[in-house]
């Protein structure tokens, strides 16, 4: 009994000593080219990024801190990333289990009716036999290639991802969120200025008729003047029904059906941080897909390993015991006692070329979560330079906007005097009035871009979910 013990004392520090003859590599990250992510016009130097900014501290409005923070918690996308997230963590334990040996127990009855012309059965008088067994069965493989540690790690790379790619998600859903806010606002100043307009309108119309009747204009200059009225009800019509939509779709980022989004005003909005980029590689730690396309290569690696430890041999061992007896008074004697201990290595031989074929998908994974990882860096810095682009184009285009619409809103002035004394027509009168109220409604939209342009940059960065 002694010797027994001896021998499985031996296969056990056996395979212990082989567990430091991994074959599985550790991972190294890639090398990545990152100097050159931003177009050559964008320079930083900068050792922050916009992105490490708070998400509260970029919207400072109350009422869309309060809707940010109903949508983290009530929007349907975040729930299923969490849930993605339970299923990976257990997943993840399951990888760190894989060390542990498994264990089952059972407890079983076998009766027998031996045929009489059988070898035994003719021996036999009594052909009837019941056996009772209580057994327990243990079993463990040991990681000499580094196979078990391998499937943990891809596990754990695999929660990982997931985390990221909640985060991931929480960084859109703040960024849409605010975006549509801004948006509702700017509709809404565009609405009012669109209402004060058809007041305007309608006192054309009286200014018009009484030029009419003084023989100054015909009864197509009353027409034409009445059409621009009802062109400018017809915007109207159109921005409120945007506001429906607008707000419809804010409900759903909120995780509720359609309902009124209360908001505030789009002059008291002052939204212009400071912008630094950082270094184009703070996107590998800030940009929550970057970080998950990442997890994901990790994973392939870890699984490359598995498929190529596959080739080695296994050693488990298997050991089983308990009590069996043909008599149920004399179940739980010493007498009823066995024990059996199997132990030994497997190596594969011919098996239909599936293990090489399981490697060589794992190293096809494995380029692809590479090239996927280099992607996601390469598309993360396009949208960087997209968005900073935007935000000085809209910049630019404001400055420009503004001195337009004071421009035409003094000739909206000068034409009305003059009309009034015959030194113009009413048609020029009509396209200024029209250019003008264009003018101030695309100054509006230049604003809200802007601001959007800033949200576009501080989710392209990565902020948001820190």
């Amino acid at each position: 009994m002694k010797n027994k013990f001896h021998k499985i004392g031996l296969v056990v520090l056996t395979a212990t000593i082989m567990q430091s003859c991994f074959v599985a590599k550790d991972y190294k990250r890639p090398e990545l080219k990152t100097e050159n992510l931003y177009r050559n016009e964008v320079v930083s130097n900068d050792t922050l990024s916009f992105a490490n900014v708070a998400w509260d501290k970029v919207f400072t409005d109350p009422l869309l801190q309060g809707y940010i923070q109903k949508g983290l918690v009530n929007n349907l996308d975040v729930k299923i990333a969490i849930q993605n997230i339970v299923a990976a963590e257990a997943t993840m334990k399951q990888g760190k289990a894989g060390y542990f040996p498994s264990l089952s127990a059972g407890a079983d009855w076998t009766h027998q009716e031996l045929s009489k012309n059988s070898q035994f059965g003719a021996l036999l008088q009594n052909r009837s036999t019941d056996q009772y067994q209580l057994t327990g069965n243990l079993s463990w493989e040991a990681d000499i290639w580094g196979k078990i540690r391998s499937n943990k790690r891809a596990a754990n790379a695999s929660f990982l991802q997931t985390t990221a790619v909640k985060q991931a998600v929480k960084t859109q859903l703040i960024a849409n969120i605010a975006a549509t806010y801004y948006q509702l606002l700017s509709v809404d100043a565009q609405i009012e200025l669109a209402e004060k307009t058809l007041i305007n309108r309608n006192q054309s119309i009286e200014a018009i008729v009484a030029l009419k009747d003084a023989g100054n204009v015909t009864e197509v200059g009353v027409k034409q003047t009445e059409a621009q009225k009802y062109a400018t009800e017809i915007i109207i019509a159109d921005l409120k029904n945007s506001i429906i939509i607008l707000e419809n779709s804010m409900s759903i980022l909120l995780g509720e059906s359609g309902t009124k989004i209360e908001r505030s005003t789009f002059e008291s909005q002052l939204m212009q941080p400071t912008i630094t980029l950082g270094v184009p590689a703070t996107l590998l730690r800030n940009r929550p897909d970057v970080i998950a396309a990442e997890y994901n290569l990790i994973s392939n690696f870890e699984q490359t390993n598995i498929a190529k430890s596959n080739f080695y041999p296994t050693l488990k061992v298997t050991a089983s015991g308990g009590l069996q007896s043909i008599d149920l008074k004399e179940w739980f004697s010493a007498n009823s006692l066995f024990a059996n201990v199997i132990t030994g290595l497997t190596q594969p031989i011919f098996n239909q070329r599936q293990i090489k074929t399981k490697f060589e998908i794992a190293k096809a994974n494995q380029e692809k979560a590479y090239i996927q990882f280099e992607q996601s860096l390469l598309t993360a810095g396009k949208e960087v330079s997209d968005a900073l682009a935007q935000y000085n184009n809209e910049t630019y285009k404001l400055t420009v906007r503004e001195k337009q619409v004071e421009a035409l809103n003094k000739a909206t002035g000068f034409s009305d005097e003059l009309l009034t004394y015959g030194l113009a027509n009413y048609l020029e009168v009509l396209t200024v009035k029209d250019n003008a109220l264009n003018a101030e409604l695309s100054l509006i939209d230049n604003k809200y871009q802007q601001y959007k342009a800033i949200i576009q940059l501080y989710r392209a960065l990565g902020g948001g979910w820190q």
